[in-house]
């Protein structure tokens, strides 16, 4: 079986300032050594809205939605992030912008995998996960 993990970034909003394809694979790759598809794209708080609307039932813009399309040992997916709100929530947690990003696309990878935080054992299990890769990363604990 490839390793070969075919990442595609799409930039559906302003690019400046927003992390370049390079990083969002290292992160992707730091939370998934398997093989497979996947699509990373960066949307207008509009565009993040609906599809929370449509897919999720919940009428705003989050900072991450991921769509798994294919069981089995490749990931194939795809990870929905809205820069609007990853900048209101990295300011308002001081984080920075590139930490919270990395979070979220190792959260989005996790998720894409199966893990879910629904009950407070799974939960506790993904943001140890997270934790985990963040550090290895460089990055520093995202739920301090």
């Amino acid at each position: 079986m490839s390793r070969r993990l075919n990442l595609c970034v799409q930039y559906a909003c302003e690019r400046a300032g927003l992390p370049a394809r390079s990083r969002f694979f290292a992160w992707a790759r730091a939370a998934y050594a398997g093989g497979g598809a996947l699509t990373i794209r960066l949307v207008t708080p509009e565009e993040g809205r609906k599809l929370n609307r449509d897919y999720r039932g919940k009428d705003y813009a989050t900072n991450v939605l991921s769509f798994s399309y294919e069981a089995g040992p490749r990931l194939c997916g795809d990870l929905v992030i809205c820069p609007a709100v990853v900048a209101l929530e990295a300011a308002a947690q001081g984080k920075t912008p590139e930490a919270h990003y990395a979070h979220l696309t190792v959260h989005g990878m996790l998720h894409l995998q199966g893990q879910d935080h629904e009950c407070a054992k799974a939960a506790v299990a993904m943001e140890q996960r997270e934790r985990n890769i963040l550090a290895i990363l460089g990055y520093p604990d995202p739920y301090f």
